[in-house]
């Protein structure tokens, strides 16, 4: 464990994860100060918290700031107050929101101060072996699974990282754990730098924060960095098309690996006619019916496959595996079922913000009487993250009977998408709602699933999932589908103003 006390450190965002950071190296004997670049009401009430802790905070930085003045010294009957200090700051902890090619990290990089990230510092203050899980789709999943085999089959764990509650949050209670579960994403992984997973698992690479990165290559490179402090005897468990896609980079992966695939029947791990197949030595034959589960279509017996090999290489018993994943219900805002009015079903599939989890989404949907037509109305849009839209076309002509576009993507969407499937404008998400369930008749499904974030007109994914819930609600307590018009109205600020 490295050694903070009266180290001087700077933290950068204070979000979840840098308040989480900046609580910890207090904890420790650092001094801190953490900034932020905004200074709103949110921001204030971080600043009080941490400031009670003892942080320096500096809302609405511009620039580094000094290190803070040390404590004043009493010589005699003299009070002596110690000017700030303009040695820099022993290292800084980044915030996964904030880009390295933030001006503050390029300030940071010119003093040559050193900068990590906060999964990185959590890792280095933990006392466990951890589980990492990354991947564009399928990594709560995935995490929450693992979660689930290892607590049922008497393995303590936490969940953390991405999935919500951060690594410094829970680095205290590490000790007691056999191994910490751990979600993490490609903007944790840009900022580590001794962070090594025991068993590191990869769902999937997919298009996704093109925003962020310059191409889909330098994306992957991100998601590979979860490999790269491995040793021979740890484990990496990866998806094979990823796999592939990271052996044409040149990435090498040192651990020992075991593939799964839900297409390709070459991987150690694969589905053959809805069972879950090994070929693993010692463990070969089916091992998982999926009819016998709550989590459905092929991208979640690739999640289901994952935790199988997580369970697998620390010696968990097939039953208890099987048993703790029948047992799993899907958490929400993915592929959720909110209701059936008049025979057509309701899905909340908010998590999905990257077209890859939308053609899989729609692939999931159950089908329609005559299984050759179309039968959903997909919502769909929201914040731009530089997607080609238009890679979903030949899944859209298939099961997508109209599409209704509400956002700021929804004339980028549209241009990519009428080609394949009617598509309609919407100003919002209730009024693509209320527009989807005048149209849709008994065997339709409709589907938000948006293909975009969510941050043009919601806090988060879960916010946006918990208005269309709550419009679902009001429409089948109206038990009138066709004057949802009337009952999900596009202007209902009571609706939008449902917390996340």
């Amino acid at each position: 464990m490295f050694v903070l006390e009266d180290k001087n450190v700077l933290v950068i965002g204070l979000g979840v994860s840098g308040v989480a950071a900046a609580e910890l190296l207090v904890a420790r004997g650092a001094r801190v100060v953490a900034i932020d670049g905004a200074d709103n009401e949110a921001m204030h009430e971080q600043a009080a918290r941490l400031r009670a802790h003892g942080v320096t905070v500096v809302l609405g930085a511009k620039q580094v700031p000094s290190v803070p003045p040390a404590p004043p010294v009493r010589v005699g009957m003299r009070v002596i107050k110690a000017a700030a200090r303009i040695v820099p700051f022993d290292f800084a902890v980044l915030s996964p929101g904030v880009p390295l090619d933030n001006r503050l990290v390029a300030e940071l990089r010119a003093k040559n101060i050193p900068i990590i990230g906060e999964l990185e510092l959590g890792y280095q203050q933990s006392l466990a072996l951890n589980i990492s899980i990354t991947g564009t789709n399928g990594k709560t999943t995935a995490t929450e699974l693992v979660e689930q085999v290892l607590t049922a089959n008497r393995r303590t764990t936490l969940a953390a990282g991405n999935i919500g509650t951060p690594l410094c949050a829970i680095a205290d209670q590490t000790r007691a754990l056999d191994f910490i579960t751990l979600e993490v994403s490609s903007f944790q992984l840009e900022t580590i730098a001794y962070f090594r997973p025991a068993v590191a698992v990869l769902t999937n690479i997919t298009p996704d924060h093109l925003d962020r990165y310059a191409s889909m290559d330098d994306y992957a490179r991100a998601k590979a960095r979860l490999f790269e402090n491995q040793q021979a005897f740890d484990w990496a468990i990866v998806q094979s098309e990823a796999l592939a896609y990271l052996q044409k980079l040149g990435v090498k992966i040192p651990s020992k690996v075991i593939t799964f695939s839900a297409v390709d029947q070459t991987a150690d791990l694969y589905l053959d006619r809805g069972q879950i197949i090994s070929r693993i030595e010692n463990w070969s034959g089916r091992v998982l019916n999926m009819d016998d589960v709550k989590l459905q279509g092929p991208h979640n017996a690739e999640n289901i496959m994952a935790a199988l090999a997580v369970g697998r290489v620390l010696r968990i018993p097939l039953e208890g595996m099987v048993e703790a994943i029948k047992s799993f219900t899907p958490a929400p805002h993915r592929c959720e079922l909110i209701a059936e009015i008049n025979g057509v079903k309701f899905v909340n599939d908010s998590k999905a913000t990257n077209v890859d989890a939308v053609g899989k989404a729609l692939l999931a949907m159950p089908q329609g009487d005559n299984s050759r037509q179309p039968n959903v109305w997909l919502l769909a849009g929201g914040k731009d993250k530089g997607f080609e839209y238009h890679d979903l076309g030949p899944v859209l002509t298939r099961r997508v009977k109209g599409a209704f576009l509400f956002g700021e993507t929804r004339e980028k969407i549209r241009s990519a998408w009428s080609l394949f499937t009617p598509c309609t404008a919407a100003e919002n998400l209730l009024e693509a709602l209320s527009a989807a369930a005048q149209r849709a008749v008994p065997g339709d499904v409709i589907l938000l699933s948006p293909a975009c974030s969510s941050f043009d007109q919601f806090r988060n994914y879960q916010h946006r999932g918990e208005v269309f819930r709550q419009a679902v609600k009001q429409l089948q307590n109206s038990g009138q589908k066709k004057s949802a018009g009337s009952s999900v109205s596009a202007r209902d600020e009571r609706l939008a103003a449902v917390p996340a």
